[in-house]
Formats: C-alpha cells, structure tokens, sequence
C-alpha cells in the first residue's frame, strides 16, 4: 500500500486537528508520494538505533516527535491521540478500571476525570501489576481512607504532573488523586501544599496503554504491524552497583 494512502487512513481515523496547536504531529523523514509501504512498527519514541535497524518499505509510527531528521518514513500521532475519545486517556482509565466522567481540561481536550471505588492502599497495590512497573511515586497518600470508597480521580497520560497548572485544576476540580507522569520536586511541594494527592506512574508508563491501543487501531489498516515495548532509558542504581 503506497504510504500517501495509509496516512490518509490513518488521518480519518485520528484527525490531525484535534492537536494542540504548534504540536508535531504528522509526517516526517524522505519524500512519501511513490514509497511503497509493507510493514509498520508503532513505536513510542524514534531512537538512533530504531531508525537504522529498520527496514525498506518500512513505516514508522511513533507517539512522540522524533529528537532528529529521520531516514525511515515516520508518521507522529502524539497530541490528537491523547485528546481524541478512545484514545490514550481513555485507554490508561480502561487499565487501571475507572470509569471516565469528563475532560480533565476543557480548553484543550487533555486527560480525564474518572471516579472508582476501592481501598487506597488496594489500589496502589494493582497499578505496578496493571502498567508492570517497578516503582512510583506518591504525594499525599490518603492515609485515613479504612474503607471501600468511591473516589474521584484525574488521569492525564505522560507529562501532567510537570504542568503546575494541571495540578492547580486539580485542586479547583476537587478530584482526590492525580494520575500521571514527570512530577517535578516544584510540582510536589505545591501538591503537598493543596493537598492534592499525587500518583506519578511515570510518563512512559502513562502512555503505554495508548501505544497498545494506538497499535491495534493501526493494524486494523490491514498492513503487517508490529507494536515495540521500549524499556525507560534511565534505571535507579544503587552506588555499590557501580
């Protein structure tokens, strides 16, 4: 399938003109117009070693923006795919089973608001099975919680926690937890300050549920797909490691 025609498939499906304005989304790498696509690989971020390993007639579609001028055509879905309905909001409140209200920020279509009924502790307990992490950080736990209770909660898949106006709206919402990634130390202190509660799963993590989504939506195109699990490219370590 010749790759003019499945970025117009793909442009149908999930509209460029639902991204934030000045976002780069779209296309990016040679000229398109006779490139004859067979396989396609969904990607989180474009890496050096991505772009040189992959293939001829090959396309590429990543979440994030690449850092460089790519040889393999590359086709970015970032911004428009964590706005539209269905996708990657939409798809971390189906894995961690919330049930979406609303729009978190009504002026660009970013997160949601959810609500769920459990035990605090509980739920801490089924996020690193759900997103398989090993780690995350919270702010504010909601210690006094001894029961099963229905709780709201905002969800804003990868960068909402160093967004300290994210967390202000949380605070005028009155949501009880805040869910995302890239809490800032300036970002904790003013959370702390409201007394917001605060779950920062990382914004890798946050993203993955949409990278699973987004990659069965794009196979539906009916062109070989393949859905690349990246590992975060940094790790704690322990000074005796080194």
């Amino acid at each position: 399938m010749k790759l003019k025609e499945i970025i117009k498939k793909i442009d149908v499906m999930i509209p460029k003109e639902l991204g934030l304005e000045n976002d780069n989304i779209g296309y990016f790498g040679p000229k398109f117009e006779d490139i004859d696509i067979k396989k396609i690989k969904v990607i989180m971020d474009l890496t050096i070693e991505e772009d040189n390993n992959s293939q001829k007639n090959e396309l590429i579609i990543s979440h994030h923006p690449p850092l460089f001028n790519p040889k393999t055509p590359t086709y970015v879905i970032h911004s428009n795919w964590d706005i539209i309905n269905g996708g990657a909001n939409d798809a971390l409140a189906k894995k961690l089973n919330l049930n979406v209200l609303e729009v978190f920020d009504e002026e660009t279509g970013i997160g949601r608001i959810c609500e769920g009924s459990f035990n605090f502790k509980d739920f801490l307990d089924i996020i690193p099975k759900k997103l398989n992490i090993d780690y995350f950080r919270v702010v504010n736990p909601l210690n006094k919680q001894e029961n099963n209770e229905k709780l709201k909660i905002a969800i804003i898949s990868g960068f909402g926690l160093s967004n300290i106006d994210y967390i202000k709206l949380a605070k005028k919402n009155k949501v009880d937890i805040l869910i995302s990634g890239d809490l800032t130390h300036k970002g904790a202190i003013l959370s702390k300050n409201l007394g917001i509660c605060i779950v920062d799963i990382s914004h890798y993590a946050s993203e993955v549920p949409g990278l699973e989504e987004l990659y069965d939506i794009i196979s539906k195109i009916g062109i070989e797909t393949k859905l690349i699990h990246q590992e975060i490219p940094w790790k704690y370590i322990n000074s005796i490691d080194l």
